[in-house]
């Protein structure tokens, strides 16, 4: 069930990216990539939008263009193949593209962390609803990270054949590498055999499929938490992506250019500018390939189809790229790349964690409550009282499972609390209880996922996983989703989590008519409390790399019901009626966890 978006641009930001590279090529660049573009686009003009970049579609794009392909590719689909079946042949497409067209409005709109959290949630949360497989394909490898360095004095060159060679994992400057000389093959192949018809339309879509395929991972490699490497426990990954994405980290190119990189949700018009002004070199290359100015060291000119390389369920890449005329090719574009960290060992950069993966944590609280009376049937009346407790908790984090702002919290936890007496003649005395509670998150009822967890588990795990991502993200009708604000974030929590506690046996009196020479009856009481937290609202919460700590209060509304009683005087005495009390309170609790 554990799932981790690591992107390194949100949709508009990719496209924003391109579309910069795009405005900014030479007029007569611009002119050989819209034909292209134009013969891309036989039988598909409905899909495809009739400019490169069509800047009027709003909030409700109604066609996919070219700028937006690598926005597709790989956070929405696994190789340029499938990309383009999906631009070309799917609907949800277009659910994709207006979710991100929306995204691009709420964060221009943004100025503060909290505002670009909620954005970021609530794109994730519609971009999961649009393309379901969303959540997990970015989660596949590491393919969108750049390969950390081995050492501070290596030469690019060097670091390509690092890179692009098959012995090392699959890395965004060799995913860049790979797709982009496929899609340079096919330009040289239609500056070869000059086709027409069909045949050039299948062509240039293919040359176009394979190159935006290859930009989503040339872009990639510029964002702050791709560039510093990525190793450790899912939760250090995630947590050191999120940090330097948001918060920045100094980085350089081959060439000597300093910057602070950030990443998703976070692109700055440097960063936009840097990042185009190499993905307009790309574009350069294939344009020229077209005019059979450059050519490639792949012998085989490939067909009119785009390149099938899965990098969703690859690891490494075939041998064919890292050939030294390949990297003398993609040298000026690579020296223009970012220079990834050092990996890891002495140089490193710091690493941080995010909650997510299994913990133990310990709980403590103080507690205010308002009963509606005594356990007598005519004990009516408020009757307040207070409380501490003390718990242990083990459970699962899942609280990364699209951003910061998830809330996926799953936990069990026993305890020991002790409350105050209450006020009046007839009130409650100072008591004690053994407590347990439980937290899951759940997605259109309490407890569906657990209950179906088991048997998803075993017949399709991409089910539950999907279930849990938005059971995680607050439920298939998303009324609990947690908003943060600039004093704390809130979430509504009724159903995720109930609490038991099993008070100890204790001398209550009863107000009994009759029972002489009192009119009372003593009886010693067993009880059971069930609270239900309504509200959450956490005010602070830190984390290192494997600890965390939170002040949260929770509103909750509950109950207390007799579970046994014995009259102690009296002697023969009749059991006096005894009733349920309803009750409602608050919760101040500190919780601290150890992933």
């Amino acid at each position: 069930m554990q799932a981790e978006t690591t992107l390194a641009w949100l949709y508009p930001e990719h496209r924003e990216i391109t579309a910069q590279a795009i405005k900014g090529l030479q007029p007569e660049q611009l002119a050989s990539l819209e034909k292209l573009w134009s013969e891309a686009r036989a039988g598909h003009e409905t899909r495809l939008c009739s400019q490169l970049d069509e800047a009027s579609q709003s909030t409700k794009p109604t066609c996919i263009d070219f700028a937006a392909w690598p926005a597709i590719a790989g956070d929405h689909s696994c190789s340029a193949e499938d990309m383009l079946h999906n631009v070309l042949d799917t609907n949800w497409i277009l659910r994709v593209a207006r979710v991100g067209a929306q995204l691009e409005t709420k964060l221009a709109a943004a100025k503060r962390p909290e505002q670009f959290a909620n954005a970021v949630r609530t794109s994730g949360l519609s971009f999961v609803k649009a393309d379901p497989a969303y959540v997990t394909r970015a989660a596949s490898n590491n393919a969108h990270f750049l390969l950390a360095r081995p050492d501070v004095a290596i030469e690019p060159a060097n670091y390509a054949r690092l890179a692009l060679g098959g012995k090392v994992e699959l890395n965004a400057l060799a995913t860049y590498s790979w797709y982009h000389l496929q899609a340079l093959a096919k330009a040289e192949s239609i500056a070869h055999d000059n086709p027409s018809g069909e045949t050039r339309a299948q062509r240039a879509l293919a040359i176009l499929a394979d190159e935006a395929f290859a930009l989503h991972f040339l872009e990639d490699g510029f964002a702050g938490g791709h560039i510093v490497g990525t190793w450790g426990n899912k939760a250090v990954r995630l947590g050191t992506h999120d940090y330097y994405n948001e918060h920045g980290v100094a980085a350089g190119t081959w060439n000597d250019q300093r910057f602070v990189a950030f990443g998703d949700a976070y692109l700055n018009p440097d960063n936009a500018e840097r990042v185009a002004r190499v993905v307009r070199e790309s574009l350069a290359q294939i344009i020229d390939a077209i005019e059979g100015k450059l050519h490639t060291s792949l012998k085989a000119l490939p067909g009119n189809t785009a390149e099938s390389f899965n990098t969703c369920t690859e690891s490494h890449l075939p041998s064919l790229v890292g050939q030294e005329a390949d990297i003398r090719l993609l040298l000026p574009i690579i020296e223009q790349t970012a220079v990834p960290a050092i990996g890891p060992g002495k140089g490193e950069l710091p690493r941080f964690g995010s909650e997510l993966g299994s913990f133990i944590g310990l709980t403590t609280a103080v507690r205010v409550a308002d009963l509606s009376g005594g356990f007598g049937s005519n004990q009516s009346g408020s009757m307040v009282t207070g409380g501490v407790e003390v718990g242990v908790r083990a459970g699962a984090g899942l609280e990364g499972v699209l951003n910061q702002s998830s809330d996926g919290l799953l936990f069990a936890e026993v305890g020991l609390r002790e409350d105050s007496a209450t006020s009046g003649t007839y009130g409650l005395p100072a008591r004690g209880a053994l407590t347990t509670r439980f937290r899951a998150p759940f997605w259109l009822i309490p407890g569906d996922v657990l209950v179906a967890a088991p048997v998803l588990a075993l017949t399709s795990p991409a089910s539950l996983k999907k279930m849990a991502v938005r059971a995680a993200n607050g439920g298939l009708i998303p009324w609990q989703q947690g908003v943060s604000t600039r004093i704390g974030r809130f979430q509504f929590v009724l159903g995720r989590e109930v609490g038991l506690s099993f008070y100890r046996s204790h001398m209550i009196a009863i107000p009994a008519t009759g029972a002489a020479p009192a009119a009372e009856t003593m009886v010693s009481l067993r009880s059971l409390q069930v609270e239900f937290p309504i509200l959450e609202y956490r005010l602070f919460r830190t984390f290192s790399q494997n600890q965390s700590s939170g002040l949260v209060i929770q509103p909750y509304a509950g109950f207390d019901t007799p579970t046994s009683t014995s009259v102690e005087s009296p002697p023969g005495a009749p059991p006096p009626h005894l009733r349920t009390i309803g009750l409602g309170g608050v919760r101040v609790v500190f919780d601290w966890r150890h992933y």
